[in-house]
């Protein structure tokens, strides 16, 4: 890239709670993309979160520490989307696909976002077919239930969630 070329940025914004193996394989594969991937991690009550806006960011953090990703960076956002992006310099928002389910939403919200701003372009990223299933609600739900989510999230995540669902205490030990 030489002096006068603008740096592509690129925003992959969610709530990640938890960051699941399908995040990581939008990140990983997002990054390629772009120059620079921001992980927005953004605050969404109605999603009833299990960890707190910094904690997510702490665990992505780690993640992408961890996935040795040197053009990809964390930052927390509460705010409208096309908003944040803006202020970010970015000129790409990645989205990851894993059925049509998502794809109406995503579609949906693609061209309300081009509403608000036509310069900024979102790119679908259909996720790897092994890791289509997997959705943070779902990881949750199982871990809440007691079962196995080595399966759908790093180790480290993996005892994150253990942990936290230890504090709030597990439901079907009867």
């Amino acid at each position: 890239m030489s002096g006068t070329e603008a740096k592509r940025i690129g925003v992959y914004p969610g709530t990640f709670d938890p960051i699941t193996l399908g995040h990581r394989d939008i990140i990983r594969r997002g990054a390629k993309l772009v120059d620079e991937l921001i992980i927005g991690v953004t605050t969404n009550p109605s999603k009833n979160p299990m960890f707190t806006p910094e904690e997510r960011m702490e665990m992505v953090t780690a993640e992408l520490a961890e996935m040795e990703i040197a053009n990809a960076r964390v930052v927390g956002f509460d705010a409208l989307l096309m908003k944040f992006a803006r202020k970010q310099g970015a000129s790409v928002i990645v989205r990851g696909l894993r059925a049509v389910a998502d794809f109406e939403y995503e579609y949906q919200m693609a061209g309300m976002n081009q509403q608000l701003d036509d310069e900024i372009e979102t790119v679908f990223l259909m996720a790897d077919v092994c890791l289509q299933p997997i959705a943070s609600k779902l990881v949750k739900e199982i871990a809440i239930y007691g079962g196995d989510i080595t399966p759908f999230v790093s180790p480290a995540v993996r005892d994150q969630v253990n942990a936290r669902v230890e504090t709030i205490g597990k439901r079907g030990d009867y």
